[in-house]
């Protein structure tokens, strides 16, 4: 990342030294997005989308270029949502279903994510998102770090770029066109990419066979951007919410048919010199790892994009690790009640602030817990409640994932933990 940084810093002087085209402002993030569920299990292509920090949505389906203060949009090709090609989502919105970072929960589990996708798109997008339901097709809209990991490839634009692609998109017919092999959400992204780049992007007749995929995508993107440092490329992860199940690493064609067990044994029966030769090229040069130099995104402040911090190190993990064990230890010893325990008969709701929250039974009375960094401390949870929620998300966030959290993050997260433990104890105290 140093070395990438030092060359975009030496194009941008030799532009003033020159008098070449300024260097450029305006981004374009192309984001790869782990697959879930299904795709995970069978597939493993995930999903890619666009996400433009100059360009605002005036209705879903209609572009403008954004007032002050605003953060831009995520656009992608989706089949079977409101009769679409592409809809246009607010960034928060679409990686959080949240209106703002200070909403964004600290820990999800599968009621909560279905309450806050429902509560964003009825009031925001009831045009488009049709039926709503644990398995409609958009909640694709809302919502995505709940399901999986995303890494983001930033490169530079010129603002009348984003105007006229902004003239273009609004222009053309926005119906469905969706086709799994010809026109899906890496063709669409492709499109956007090689607008403000010609021929950043392309496809693989040979890893794919020529099938666009999100991570041919990224790949060819992050290639291309190697021989022209004025694209000033930085790339860094969006980790997962923590509390569903953990999404899947991203393929491509020929891996998730050759390279996946469930696949490759029938496979290797009938041609083992195939597997053989897919393999030995896979290692030779078709594998890509998202995050390689990448830096962690940070949805801590009222303002998330603009903050990336480097992952934690091995050294790190390990000593947080070993301190939320001992942690444990003691909690076990006080016979604290367990936030899981909590959740699966407690319910969402929004506070008055409209931030996420669970209200339910502990112990005969009725308590509520705030889910946001804003107002974990501020309802009628006891502090022992926050404590084992915070526990429970640093273990998640802390398990052995590269380049998944940042340093900065465990710190916050850290730092709540030892306020709920303080007020703990200052509770028992205070009792005797």
């Amino acid at each position: 990342m140093a070395r990438r940084h030092i060359k975009s810093f030496i194009f941008c002087l030799l532009a003033a030294t020159l008098g070449l085209p300024a260097c450029l402002t305006a981004q374009v993030t192309l984001l790869l997005e782990e697959p879930y569920s299904y795709d995970g299990t069978f597939a493993g292509t995930g999903h890619v989308a666009v996400y433009l920090s100059r360009i605002c949505a005036e209705t879903p389906t209609q572009l403008r270029r954004c007032h002050a203060g605003e953060s831009g949009v995520v656009i992608s090709r989706y089949h079977n949502i409101g009769g679409r090609d592409w809809i246009a989502v607010p960034l928060i919105p679409y990686l959080y279903a949240v209106k703002d970072a200070d909403s964004i929960p600290l820990y999800v589990d599968t009621k909560l994510v279905q309450f806050l996708r429902y509560e964003y798109m009825s009031n925001n997008l009831p045009e488009v998102a049709g039926e709503l339901g644990p398995k409609a097709s958009s909640n694709q809209l809302a919502g995505s770090s709940y399901d999986r990991t995303s890494y983001g490839f930033r490169i530079a634009t010129r603002p009348e770029q984003d105007d006229e692609l902004i003239r273009i998109l609004n222009s053309a017919p926005n119906g469905e066109a969706y086709s799994l092999l010809k026109r899906n959400c890496a063709d669409f992204a492709k499109q956007i990419i090689n607008f403000y780049y010609p021929h950043a992007t392309h496809r693989s007749v040979i890893a794919d066979l020529g099938v666009s995929t999100p991570k041919q995508a990224a790949k060819s993107l992050v290639h291309t951007a190697k021989r022209h440092p004025e694209m000033q490329l930085t790339v860094f992860v969006i980790p997962q919410v923590p509390g569903l199940k953990p999404s899947k690493p991203i393929h491509g064609v020929i891996e998730s048919v050759l390279l996946a067990k469930k696949y490759v044994t029938p496979v290797v029966l009938f041609n083992p010199v195939l597997v053989g030769a897919v393999e030995a090229a896979y290692w030779a040069g078709w594998r890509f790892d998202p995050t390689k130099g990448a830096v962690v995104f940070e949805a801590i402040e009222s303002d998330p994009w603009h903050r990336r911090d480097v992952p934690l190190t091995k050294e790190q993990r390990r000593a947080y690790q070993e301190a939320i064990s001992a942690l444990k230890r003691d909690i076990r010893q006080e016979g604290v009640p367990g936030w899981r325990e909590f959740l699966a008969s407690a319910k969402p709701q929004l506070d008055a602030e409209g931030r996420p929250m669970f209200q339910g039974d502990l112990d005969g009375t009725t308590v509520q817990i705030g889910m946001s960094r804003e107002n974990a401390f501020r309802l009628s949870a006891p502090p022992e409640l926050v404590q084992d929620m915070m526990l429970t998300r640093l273990e998640r966030e802390l398990k052995p994932k590269p380049a998944r959290v940042s340093q900065r993050q465990v710190e916050a997260d850290w730092k709540m933990l030892q306020r709920a433990l303080e007020a703990r104890k200052a509770e028992l105290t205070s009792s005797k």
